[in-house]
């Protein structure tokens, strides 16, 4: 039996569950909303997502802070907690995921390399975050990202639900 594809799984699950989630994507450019929605009936439980590339665009619609930005750099965990949680506030969501990252081929620097990537989960007055180096193309690295995305995402509402990887499946 072949594994269903990540955003399957996650939309059947968040369905199954009645979950809510919206996106704030930097460096994927609308890939992860793209792969949820390609999911028939993802309408239930996908409330939104916005593209914010810029500091201002950060800053304008998710509410990321200036401070964050200039202090920390748009490719920090900082940074991916506040685009998730700016997410969370405007989709009023259960759950809002972030990415934001060094896609390449360039702007890579010393200690952030092409491929660093940060990914925010906010949910219930909480945030995580992950940090990932990707290697490859830059639409190999933004695929990695939007399926590391969905993976924290499932596996953190499996781990909060309760569910069984049997129970994922489905």
């Amino acid at each position: 039996m072949t594994e269903l594809p990540i955003e399957v799984r996650t939309v059947n699950l968040l369905k199954k569950l009645n979950i809510q989630i919206g996106i704030a994507e930097s460096c994927t450019g609308g890939l992860m909303g793209h792969r949820i929605t390609d999911v028939p009936g993802s309408s239930q439980i996908f409330r939104g997502g916005v593209i914010a590339y810029s500091y201002e665009a950060k800053e304008t619609l998710l509410d990321v802070k200036h401070e964050t930005l200039v202090t920390y750099g748009a490719v920090s965990p900082e940074v991916a907690i506040e685009m998730a949680e700016g997410a969370r506030r405007i989709f009023h969501c259960d759950y809002a995921l972030s990415i934001t990252g060094i896609a390449g081929p360039g702007g890579g620097m010393p200690g952030k390399p092409v491929g660093l990537t940060y990914i925010g989960l906010a949910f219930e007055g909480k945030t995580l975050w992950q940090k990932h180096i990707w290697q490859g193309t830059r639409s190999e690295k933004k695929t990695r990202s939007v399926n590391a995305a969905l993976q924290f995402l499932l596996e953190t509402v499996m781990a909060r639900e309760g569910k069984s990887d049997q129970q994922r499946m489905a």
